[in-house]
């Protein structure tokens, strides 16, 4: 049961720490399971990561800008984006409700947008208050349809009744709702028609109505003949017994294995749970088929970083700026920079992850996390303990018990195949 609890802790949040084994196997797996999915009270730990002012983008009221002011915009939007990942990251770290983050973590790759393209932090902020504070995924996905990031991310913006652009439409139905071979083609295009009509203007708080532009003829999708808007679309899609059964899929990937299929009797029971994530993912850790996934999940970037943070003692708002901005983009030759995910489709997962080159990168910012600590005398039972590592192989043993200092054993532990998979 032990090691059943360290499974889940690794799985359902970030990388635990010692002190939060030990209590869970006070409380035992059940318990463990109820607190996570349903914490209760307040997240003392998240409030201490303050939510950054970011000023208003630079951008706002230049319509035609200089070369210069161009520049010193985007430095300007530059400095806002490292200081918003820096919060997130650092609130990842203090939580909590580790459960909660890593949720809003999923949703920020199962409706993957980057900064890269939005280029406005603001919109980006915007964004992951409204993965936190969703009550569902039925609420959530009623957001997200609207959502200026979303919008501008995949040309919404220029969705309009003379020219429609059905990329938003074509997401909802193959990566965001439904899944691929869910639809038709002739869908797509009557979808995009229901989004038409919306325009991101950096100064608001919402997205701007644009009648002129939007298409309130009858449309049919999935066979259904209707006057579809944004909001009515998404219920139609919410209404498909596709839809739960794909976002248990997608639970059960990041969550449980991303090799081994989900068996058919988990899916069917997840997707009674919905729209509810936490109940569906309750569901998941409950079943006997998650256990049985141990050692099939390869850390991401993120989380491989978040826990080693955790379990160190070190948060990203007591470093430097220095040290932070390099860890920072130290995480994009990572291959997994926070609020820049590669495309619409989100990152990888598994053994995608453990390229020769990400190896190099991870020894280089676990030593600098490492050399943030003192981290005492240790043995490589000792390093197991504080990274809640079950057991280390005979090579992974040999490698720690030679290493030339106690720093040194503490990275290495950080990049072994044990810490790195679960």
């Amino acid at each position: 049961m032990t090691d059943d609890i360290v499974l889940l802790l690794r799985r359902a949040g970030f990388g635990p720490t010692a002190a939060e084994v030990g209590a869970a196997r006070q409380l035992g797996y059940a318990a463990t399971l109820t607190g996570m999915v349903a914490p209760g009270g307040p997240d003392v730990g998240a409030t201490s990561a303050r939510v950054p002012d970011l000023g208003p983008d630079p951008f706002i009221g230049l319509a035609r800008p200089t070369d210069a002011q161009r520049a010193e915009g985007d430095r300007r939007r530059t400095e806002q984006t490292v200081s918003l990942a820096r919060w997130w990251l650092d609130r990842m770290t203090v939580a909590d409700h580790q459960a909660v983050e890593k949720l809003v973590f999923f949703w920020h790759g199962h409706w993957a947008t980057s900064v890269a393209k939005v280029r406005s932090p603001q919109l980006m902020l915007g964004q992951l208050h409204a993965f936190r504070g969703a009550r569902d995924f039925a609420e959530l996905a009623q957001h997200m349809v609207l959502d200026r990031a979303l919008v501008y991310w995949l040309d919404g913006q220029h969705n309009k009744k003379a020219a429609p652009n059905e990329n938003l439409a074509r997401e909802l139905f193959e990566l965001f709702m439904l899944g691929v071979g869910q639809y038709t083609e002739q869908d797509v295009k009557e979808a995009g028609r229901a989004l038409t009509g919306w325009r991101v203007i950096l100064d608001r708080e919402s997205l701007v109505s644009d009648p002129q532009h939007r298409d309130t003829g009858r449309k049919k999708v999935l066979g259904v003949t209707a006057n579809f808007d944004a909001h009515s679309l998404v219920d139609l899609l919410l209404e498909q017994p596709t839809c739960r059964r794909f976002i248990a899929s997608r639970l059960w990937y990041r969550y449980a294995s991303a090799t081994q299929p989900i068996p058919g009797r988990i899916r069917d029971a997840m997707a009674e749970a919905f729209p509810a994530p936490m109940a569906m993912l309750r569901v998941l850790f409950a079943d006997e088929a998650f256990q049985a996934t141990r050692g099939t999940m390869v850390l991401q970037p993120v989380e491989w970083l978040v826990g080693a943070m955790r379990q160190l003692g070190v948060r990203p708002a007591a470093m430097t700026e220095q040290v932070f901005t390099q860890i920072y983009w130290a995480m994009e030759a990572l291959g997994q920079r926070p609020l820049a995910p590669p495309s619409v489709g989100g990152w990888p997962a598994g053994a995608a992850w453990l390229t020769s080159a990400a190896a190099q990168v991870r020894l280089k910012i676990a030593s600098m996390l490492v050399g943030l600590v003192q981290p005492g005398s240790l043995t490589p039972e000792a390093v197991a303990q504080l990274l809640c590592v079950e057991r280390w192989t005979n090579r992974t043993y040999a490698v720690l018990r030679d290493a030339r200092d106690d720093r040194m054993k503490l990275t290495l532990g950080l990049v072994s195949p044990e810490y790195l998979v679960t």
